[in-house]
This record gives structure tokens, sequence and C-alpha cells, in this order.
């Protein structure tokens, strides 16, 4: 149950991070030198949007939280490889569901939107190993 719980705590706020950096670098906004009122400005909208990020982003990463534990469950598989998977099933969601958004396309935009389900994935996985996975006796 911790598992989820971590999931459920920390995929959405990084993914809603993630989403609004890649948004905001896609249309150009990041494409000068930025000032420090400019990154004020980009944590301001983020402290605003975080209810959303909850909203919509709850619903993925207990799907997450649950791939994660169905893996935990196949003793052939390493933490190691369970993180990578996991984080491997959320790039390819978060591609294929924020991908075509906006009129550029390509290799920058690919893994932009990729790593919004990437990133919050794999941490969120490390973090369950860490927290939730008794240790190995060596």
């Amino acid at each position: 149950m911790k598992r989820y719980l971590i999931f459920a705590a920390l995929v959405p706020p990084l993914g809603g991070f993630w989403m609004l950096l890649t948004t905001s670098v896609m249309s150009g906004y990041w494409g000068h030198a930025p000032s420090l009122s400019e990154a004020a400005k980009l944590l301001a909208v983020f402290a605003r949007t975080v209810p959303y990020g909850y909203l919509f982003g709850i619903l993925p990463a207990l799907m997450l939280g649950a791939v994660d534990d169905i893996l935990f469950h196949v003793k052939r598989i390493g933490w190691r490889v369970r993180l990578l998977i996991v984080g491997a099933v959320a790039f390819i969601v978060a591609e294929l569901l924020y991908g075509s958004r906006g009129p550029d396309s390509g290799a920058v935009q690919f893994i932009m939107y990729g790593l919004v389900g990437f990133i919050p994935g794999t941490i969120s996985s490390w973090l369950a190993h860490e927290t939730v996975e008794p240790p190995v006796a060596a």
C-alpha cells in the first residue's frame, strides 16, 4: 500500500512540473537567457497548477504504481530492471498522450514529452524500492 501512496504523492507534481517546463521550452519561452523573474513566474504558475496535476495525474500515477507492484512480485526481475521497465512504460504512455501537442515534431519534442512520464516514474519506483522493500541480506 505504501508503494501506491508514494506514486500518488510524487508522480502528479513531478510530472506536472516537467510538463510545464516542456511546454514552456517547446513554445520558445526559454529561447533566450532566462532571468530570475521569468523563473519566478514559472514557479508561480506551477504552484497554481498543482491541484490540476493531481486531478489529471492521480490515475496514471496509480497505474504506474500497479505496474511497479506487479513487477515487484516477479522474483526474477531485479529492482534496477524494474525501475527501467516502469520508466520505459511511463515514457511511452506520456509520449503517446502528449507527443502530438503543438506544431513542432521531431526528436526534441519526442524526448521532452516522454520525460514527462519517465522522470516521475523512475523516481517513484526508486523511492518505493528504498522505503517499501525489505533490505536483502548479503
